[in-house]
């Protein structure tokens, strides 16, 4: 049965991982077997569970241990669920929490590229991009039109920061993803054939057909202010920009993603 602890201070043991660990020092990048993240709410908290991830601890208004969160505590017998009032929780957090309900679990270890490619038709890269709210919502797009993997460059924020999880509602849990060097080399050696999403003289159009009829594709998203890097874009054997009227030239890298996917996973061979 999982433990219930009362708490009455911001100082009691254990509650220091939902009120004053950084992003960085829950990531324990030094001691990778101890690296945590956080999932608020329940609807995303029941996704990772059912993904495999393994609950640590919970951060739990009181009236949601019989309520909202009883059939999560229910399942995770070794579970130490942390509650009080609502004042206290929002005050340990700085936030009001999200259907009060904050829970802590294991960050399990990266697989490699070639494990989260091996079945995949359709890929995403993300390169540069740092705003949270981008990357869920690129997340949640990928898993809802058929991306098969999301590969994601070490200067891109992390998937599993507590922000991007809310926004993807839990679809970062749901798509596998991993860490990526040397990107264009490394699909391109797996047989993807690489899109790179940008603006220039030699773009083609999104619905040019050649890449709906290509088995393997893997697609570029670029940084929300600069977009990919030069050498990206030269060394790609596309480059595509998505037709716009009104003079407009771009979108925000998670729009342009929604409508990249649709165009370029519809003709698949995968089923999502």
């Amino acid at each position: 049965m999982a433990q219930i602890v009362e708490i009455e201070s911001l100082t009691h043991p254990g509650v220091e991982v939902f009120s004053q660990l950084t992003e960085a020092q829950l990531r324990s990048v030094l001691h990778p077997e101890d690296a945590l993240f956080i999932v608020e709410s329940p609807k995303v908290i029941r996704v990772a569970l059912q993904a495999g991830y393994q609950p640590v601890s919970m951060l739990c208004e009181r009236k949601h241990i019989d309520g909202d969160a009883a059939d999560i505590i229910s399942q995770c017998p070794e579970l130490t669920v942390y509650t009080g009032d609502r004042s206290l929780l929002s005050a340990l957090t700085g936030y009001t929490l999200t259907r009060g309900v904050l829970c802590a679990m294991r960050r399990p270890q990266s697989p490699t590229v070639e494990e989260v490619c091996c079945d995949a038709h359709r890929v995403v890269v993300i390169d540069g991009v740092v705003d949270t709210t981008n990357i869920g919502a690129i997340f949640r797009s990928a898993a809802a039109l058929g991306i098969g993997a999301v590969l994601l460059t070490r200067n891109s924020c992390d998937p599993l920061n507590r922000r991007a999880v809310r926004v993807s509602m839990g679809s970062v849990f749901l798509v596998p993803w991993t860490w990526i060097d040397n990107p264009i080399e490394t699909l391109q050696g797996m047989g993807f054939k690489t899109i790179a999403m940008a603006l220039t003289d030699n773009s083609v159009p999104l619905d040019y057909p050649l890449l709906k009829q290509t088995d393997r594709l893997a697609i570029f998203m670029g940084t929300e202010g600069d977009g990919l890097p030069l050498t990206t874009i030269r060394e790609a054997d596309f480059v595509v920009r998505i037709p716009m009227a009104h003079g407009v030239d771009s979108l925000n890298v998670a729009a342009a993603s929604a409508v990249a996917f649709w165009e370029l996973c519809k003709m698949s061979p995968v089923n999502p």
